[in-house]
């Protein structure tokens, strides 16, 4: 596999200067061999496989110190006057000239069938790498796996540290490799701008950026659903500029695996939904069934009683009364079946489907995270009502987040720059101050 993980080194290129000037001694050692047998007629012929191996294994530049030092060493040794770069024979200069033109030209053409093959060779290895990736995530069904995965191959192939972030209000990390990663604030704070904005940041991009890591955004068609961290322990760039072809290619796969893993998770939620309502049907149907014949007693005695006098009739009102609203209450249990979330709900372009779980504005569907959705969902069960800071933290992000105030705002300036017509002044989603925040009805 193709090295991903550093530049072409000052040793290796120092190596392939020391291969000429091993190959031009060898082929002049050689050359003065033959000199005194057979004359040095043809001794330059001796330099071009120097030159052609040079170029084959340490490149151009190499190649072409081998072509200067073949020029030099054929003047100083078989040239009169001998051991001089001085020359007295017009047709040793045409030799010496045309022996190093020979040497470059054929230094370029020798240099030029490497590059080619060291090109055939990376896009090889990267696709073997990009094909390894893919074949890997096929494997997982869930977010999770396709998080521990992703990370464990780039950590792989780039030899470095990998986190995986994911959601953009809140960015989490799903996963890391090799072993476990902490961030701090700030390394979050970049990721979120990532997620946000699609674009690169980090160590080795904006040196104003305050972070050791470079990060890099998982894009899932138009929407970013993550961010993918990676850095090393010497504090060098993760990753260099020339490999972000390679790597983005990498996070396409990941973010196609995302969204498998999500539309699967999705699919999972919707049986389970279906089931849930399927039981809580049956249960407010035996409700009804149970209660409305005895609310229906209570009235039907509460009646006679009246007509025979011999109750107080404050006291049968009061029966009465308080039978008929447990009647309507038993009525609206029993109406909150599973067709409730099948209504869709339209307010000035926008359609939300509570049962597919899709929002759309003016027939487009709006890309919406798991967050923001979870608060729109809510305001959208109960139209026109004011629901609580409190109850909607509660519903979208869990208990323990009643009071963080600061996530249901910003959540809801999101809902709003991607569903009002006019965010600066919403007619949506209606803010009561200090109380929390309804979705028009109408």
């Amino acid at each position: 596999m193709a090295d991903f993980r550093a530049p072409y080194s000052l040793a290796a290129q120092s190596r392939g200067y020391a291969e000429a000037l091993l190959f031009v001694a060898g082929s002049t050692l050689l050359g003065l061999a033959l000199t005194p047998r057979w004359g040095n007629s043809a001794v330059d012929l001796l330099y071009l496989p120097a030159v052609l191996a040079t170029a084959v294994l340490g490149g151009l530049s190499p190649a072409l110190f081998a072509a200067l030092l073949a020029a030099l060493a054929y003047n100083f040794f078989f040239t009169a006057p001998h051991m001089t770069f001085r020359i007295d024979n017009p047709n040793d200069i045409v030799t010496v000239v045309v022996l190093f033109a020979v040497a470059v030209v054929t230094s370029q053409l020798a240099a030029s069938v490497r590059r080619q093959a060291q090109l055939a060779e990376a896009n090889a290895d990267r696709d073997a790498t990009i094909a390894g990736l893919a074949r890997r995530l096929l494997s997982c069904t869930t977010e999770q796996e396709v998080a521990e995965v992703s990370t464990s191959e780039l950590a792989s192939v780039f030899d470095c540290n990998v986190v995986l972030l994911i959601e953009a209000l809140e960015p989490r990390i799903a996963a890391s490799a090799p072993t476990p990663m902490r961030l701090t604030a700030a390394d979050v704070a970049v990721a979120a701008l990532v997620i946000e904005t699609g674009n690169r940041a980090g160590r080795g991009l904006d040196r104003a950026i305050p972070t050791e890591w470079q990060f890099h955004a998982v894009q899932a068609e138009s929407a970013t659903i993550g961010a993918i961290g990676l850095a090393r322990d010497d504090g060098s760039p993760a990753v260099e500029r020339r490999f972000f072809a390679l790597l983005d290619n990498l996070l396409d796969q990941v973010a196609l695996a995302l969204e498998r893993g999500r539309l699967e998770s999705e699919a999972q939620a919707v049986a389970r939904d279906r089931e849930r309502n399927r039981v809580r049907s049956v249960l407010l149907s035996t409700i009804g069934e149970d209660l409305r014949p005895g609310l229906k007693a209570i009235n039907s005695a509460a009646a006679a009683l009246r007509r025979s006098g011999e109750a107080d009739r404050e006291t049968l009102s009061t029966i009465g009364s308080e039978a008929q609203k447990l009647d309507r209450y038993v009525s609206n249990l029993v109406e909150m079946g599973p067709e409730a979330d099948e209504r869709l709900l339209q307010l000035d372009g926008i359609t939300i489907d509570l049962f597919k779980r899709t929002v759309s504005r003016d027939g487009h569907e709006v890309h919406l995270t798991p967050k923001e959705y979870a608060v729109l969902a809510e305001l959208a069960r109960h139209p026109g009502q004011v629901l609580t800071h409190a109850h909607l933290l509660r519903s979208g992000w869990g208990p323990a987040h009643e009071t963080q105030i600061d996530y249901l705002r910003v959540a809801v300036r999101a809902l709003r720059q991607k569903l009002e017509r006019n965010p600066a002044e919403p007619r949506l989603i209606i803010n009561e101050p200090a109380v929390g925040y309804r979705l028009r009805s109408s």
